[in-house]
């Protein structure tokens, strides 16, 4: 790390209101040059408003910035960048323009601020583009449409178009979300390049494992204000005690309730040519499935879900044949499932009939709930607010919609939507990402509180593997093998693994 005696960038009492809420109550950061810190903190400790700040898409109510010593002031995003800010957001859709080449986006910020014209000749055009993607992304192709990229992809012409715009400051929030681990191996080694260039780097993660990999110092933010900072090697259980105000219990692994098995699966081929596999679960047991993007976890969910047909092999429930036709008929027979992105799959936008959190949280099961076919909102909003408490979900009222509340509250509301009518099987993909560990603890505690309930989640960090799960199984290739790994030595199950990835294992896209 740095020690230069003039910091790049000194953030000093920054104080945010938004409302009556205090976002921000002066929080103080320091950056140099040539340094990874990561910005750590549970949902609504104020991480999100202080990135907003130091790119220039908010202003804050008091406090200062210093750039190199000097005052910084910052009236927008262009303000920033202009200063050497640039600032990779984890929704990838953001960092380009659709319906633009990749090449006419490595080139974004000199073509719309008037440094060049736009009728210069394509071929000088995408010489040029190729210049700039030379160092980071060579690979990138040029005459894509940015629509067209992979969310890997995105990040790349990202930090390419940082480097070219002379960028001394990146921010990167929660980067390593939607990659497999040999995509995140890449970006580790591109930031490794850009450290050892002089670039300081800001990186946001719920994912302590990137922590632990890539981070020189960890500043902890907890209710707006700076709780502590940890220098490398990053004590992580230091680290989250201060996040969350103590430390969080340990997870003691259960067997599941005897007898038949709640779900059962002999034989089965995700995909043609695909090795079978074999599955089960008893009621009351949490089985967690992790591996790298593509190997093949979504897909089984998909088809244990009815999304998907079986490639052949046994599945049963509760003993009996189970071939789920479509989600209506997974959902009439207890089999539930929360996917990956709750937007998506779950919510519905803020300005649309039936996006409250009580009717939300009611939408599957409307037909169970009247099957006079009249609805009462008022019993609807009395159930909400029953599983609000259960769940401690924090916001205003059941009408609130789910975009006034923090990753970990919204995926309470999806949670809720399932547990009100008890599983018999609940799949949960990826549920905690853009979860603190503090909401993680919560989430874990309703998992595990479902007695009669049989849980498969699948995730790609094994730490949140081994924090809710009875069992942990890797899948690679689409099928599953057993880890002979515990609670006890998972930071040395995780290194190894990180090594393996390192070493470029093969992986099979889905």
């Amino acid at each position: 790390m740095s020690q230069t005696r003039t910091p790049l960038l000194s953030a000093r009492q920054l104080l945010k209101h938004y409302g009556a809420t205090r976002a921000l109550d002066g929080a103080d950061i320091t950056l140099h040059p040539g340094e990874v810190v990561a910005l750590m903190g549970a949902n609504g400790a104020g991480k999100s408003t202080l990135v907003k700040l130091l790119a220039g898409a908010e202003q804050p109510g008091a406090g200062s910035l210093h750039w190199q010593g000097r005052p910084l002031q910052l009236a927008s995003p262009a303000d920033a960048v202009a200063a050497g800010i640039v600032t990779v957001h984890q929704q990838t859709a953001l960092l380009g323009v659709p319906g633009l080449s990749v090449a006419e986006n490595l080139l974004l910020g000199r073509l719309c601020c008037g440094r060049s014209a736009w009728h210069q000749a394509p071929a000088a055009l995408r010489a040029e583009a190729a210049q700039v993607a030379a160092s980071v992304a060579p690979e990138l192709p040029l005459d894509a449409d940015f629509a067209d990229l992979n969310p890997a992809q995105r990040q790349l012409l990202a930090l390419a178009r940082a480097l070219y715009e002379r960028a001394s400051l990146v921010i990167l929030d929660e980067p390593t979300a939607s990659l497999s681990a040999r995509e995140a191996e890449r970006l580790f080694a591109l930031l490794a390049q850009l450290k050892a260039a002089g670039m300081a780097i800001l990186y946001v993660s719920h994912r302590l494992a990137d922590l632990r990999r890539i981070a020189d110092r960890a500043v902890v933010l907890r209710n707006g204000r700076v709780a502590g900072e940890f220098a490398a090697p990053l004590d992580l259980d230091a680290a989250v005690a201060c996040m969350v105000g103590g430390s969080l219990p340990q997870l003691q692994p259960r067997p599941g309730l005897p007898g038949t098995p709640r779900l059962q699966v002999d034989g089965l081929r995700l995909r043609p040519g695909a090795q079978p596999l074999a599955l089960q679960l008893q009621p009351g047991e949490v089985v967690a499935i992790t591996g790298n993007l593509g190997s093949g976890k979504t897909r089984l969910l998909h088809t244990l879900f009815g999304l998907l047909p079986a490639n052949g092999g046994d599945i049963r429930l509760d003993g009996k044949p189970w071939q789920p036709r479509h989600p209506r008929h997974a959902i009439a027979h207890g089999v539930y499932l929360a996917a990956e992105d709750r937007w998506k799959s779950s919510f519905l936008p803020a300005d649309t009939l039936g996006a409250s959190l009580a009717d939300l949280m009611a939408l599957p099961h409307l037909a169970r709930l009247f099957p006079g076919g009249r609805v009462r909102q008022q019993a609807l909003d009395a159930r909400a607010r029953d599983w609000i408490a259960r769940l401690g979900i924090r916001c205003h009222s059941e009408r609130d919609t789910p975009d006034q509340l923090s990753g970990g509250n919204q995926q309470k509301v999806v949670l809720a939507r399932w547990q009100q009518f008890a599983p018999r099987v609940l799949l949960l993909d990826e549920p905690f990402q853009g979860v603190d560990v503090g909401a993680r603890h919560d989430l874990v505690a309703a998992i595990r509180a479902m007695p009669d309930s049989a849980v498969l989640l699948a995730t790609s960090d094994l730490e949140e593997a081994l924090a809710v799960a009875d069992r942990v199984l890797v899948m690679r290739e689409h099928t599953l093998h057993a880890v002979p790994v515990g609670q006890a030595d998972a930071l040395q199950y995780i290194t190894s693994l990180e090594q393996a990835v390192a070493a470029n294992l093969e992986e099979t896209p889905s």
